[in-house]
């Protein structure tokens, strides 16, 4: 979703955010601190704007605050910050996507993984300790990490460590279900943060599986200087949502200085409406005030480490989740305090809207993309040759590394490395994923010397609406353009899924000559 940013969300909105509550203003001066002295004059008001008293004197004084808050910043050091990557649940809703791998391991964009987001959003905000919890379908997650972000011929970064814990059962725990939830998953590895030197940081930034279901980036940097500003225990992110999709996600009320007063994870009905917050007062502007009436959560949550350790272990030891739990429940006792993030975000955590976020991608100004020479995203380095193209129609579309493409037609779509699509192809509005190696071209003659279907897309095949996963194998004269408009149907026998009426081809599939989907 892209929702409005500046000049809509005012800089008093987000100054306010960072401004301790009027009953921890005598707090010591370390706690506050806003981003300007004008930001802080128009901060000062709102947070003393139910003060019987003072008011024009401290709105008098904010020039001296302002002064006093920035020589008395304590700026966050990445040393003293790691970041616990929560790998998700089974991804139900991104299945067939999910049925042979996890769901950060989904590739994206041509030439990515979604584990690569956050994992680039860490890197670009200096945090280099990181550790990646995972537990469903985790192989091929756990390679690209290793290949990725190995600090020898992957991605390297200073002092850093990339860990992946993998949900494991000891001695003693022969009744012990895996992780029963994000709060959980982090509970059962507290005893490894103890003995490391994770909880002797000054806080802890939890991005779990929300963040998996996004596209988006955030320096993680800014959201931690803020939470450390504003004095928190805990800090949450999130985005304006509009109704539709508002019951999808955690969703907050805060004050006008931003402390969290309820939270409640994927309300419906009532318990929907009840969560409505006038958006106006956080500086949207009418007009979108009154399409995004919501505030939702966007899994990315900030804690310090002692408070963390207290809620998982002391305070609620057998709560499993943080959105439906741990978060509403900490808001009664803790300073918990709303972060409002103005950039780009989009909800990719179904099918329709995975597919729909990867074909944006090709629009001549996406609002996101990955040729950014200050946030880069980072990925495998493949060392694969150029796109090899031979008298091709390519329009609004995005072609990978060491594709061969021959006479064919490519309109609005994704190519992902290492693609084949032979003379007469015709592919629109399709993201295919690629292939994991090559084929020889002797393999391929032999393949076909004997009818059977080698890796890519064969000739004279139309394909339309459609998700080809990796290594994909489609004949010569098929048709996949769903021209029934079925809208949801499961055919693995048959090598794909329907759903929301968009064709998953799955991984390894093969389709035979003259299919027609």
């Amino acid at each position: 979703m892209a929702y409005p940013a500046a000049p809509h969300t005012s800089a008093a909105f987000l100054a306010s955010f960072a401004t301790p509550l009027p009953a921890r203003c005598a707090s010591p001066p370390t706690r506050r601190r806003a981003v300007s002295a004008a930001a802080i004059a128009t901060t000062t008001t709102c947070v003393f704007a139910d003060a019987p008293r003072g008011i024009k004197e401290e709105q008098a004084d904010s020039g001296a605050q302002a002064a006093a808050a920035a020589a008395a910043r304590r700026d966050v050091s990445p040393d003293t910050v790691a970041s616990i990557i929560l790998g998700g649940g089974a991804g139900t809703r991104l299945f067939p996507l999910t049925r042979t791998r996890a769901k950060p391991a989904v590739p994206v964009g041509g030439c990515y993984r979604l584990i690569d987001i956050p994992m680039s959003n860490c890197i670009n905000s200096k945090i280099n300790k990181i550790y990646v919890l995972t537990q469903f379908n985790s192989q091929s997650l756990n390679r690209h990490i290793a290949r990725t972000y190995n600090f020898g011929e992957g991605v390297g970064f200073s002092g850093g460590s990339v860990e992946v814990l993998a949900a494991t059962q000891t001695a003693g725990e022969s009744g012990k279900k895996w992780f029963q939830g994000t709060a959980d998953a982090v509970r059962q590895f507290l005893w490894l943060f103890e003995v490391s030197y994770l909880l002797q940081v000054d806080v802890v930034i939890s991005s779990f599986s929300l963040i998996f279901h996004c596209l988006t980036k955030v320096y993680y940097n800014i959201v931690l200087q803020k939470h450390v500003d504003s004095g928190a225990d805990i800090s949450v992110a999130c985005v304006p949502m509009d109704e539709s999709r508002a019951s999808d996600f955690g969703l907050m009320k805060a004050d006008r200085n931003g402390h969290i007063t309820d939270f409640l994870e994927k309300p419906k009905g009532a318990d929907l409406e009840s969560m409505q917050v006038d958006m106006g007062l956080f500086g949207l502007s009418p007009e979108f005030a009154s399409t995004y009436k919501y505030m939702a959560s966007m899994g990315i949550y900030v804690f310090k480490a002692d408070v963390l350790r207290k809620l998982l272990r002391g305070h609620y030891p057998t709560a499993n989740d943080f959105g439906l739990e741990v978060i509403p429940m900490a808001a009664k006792d803790y300073d918990v305090q709303a972060y409002l993030f103005d950039g780009y975000w989009e909800d990719i955590g179904t099918i329709k809207s995975f597919f729909e976020a990867n074909l944006a991608l090709t629009d001549q100004s996406p609002n996101f993309y990955f040729y950014d020479p200050v946030k880069p995203i980072f990925t495998s380095p493949r060392f694969l040759p150029p796109t090899k193209v031979e008298n091709c129609k390519v329009l609004n579309s995005i072609v990978s590394h060491g594709c061969f493409l021959t006479e064919c037609s490519v309109e609005h779509s994704v190519i992902g490395i290492r693609s084949r699509l032979e003379p007469g192809v015709q592919l629109k509005d399709t993201m295919m994923m690629g292939a994991d190696y090559y084929q020889t071209e002797a393999e391929r003659l032999s393949e076909l010397s004997v009818g059977k279907v080698p890796v890519g897309v064969g000739e004279n095949t139309k394909i339309r609406n459609c998700i080809i996963d990796k290594n994909a194998r489609i004949g010569k004269n098929v048709v996949i353009m769903n021209s029934e408009n079925v809208q949801e149907a499961d055919r693995p026998a048959e090598g794909y899924y329907i759903r929301s009426g968009i064709t998953v081809v799955l991984k390894n599939a093969v389709i035979l000559n003259g299919t027609k989907i």
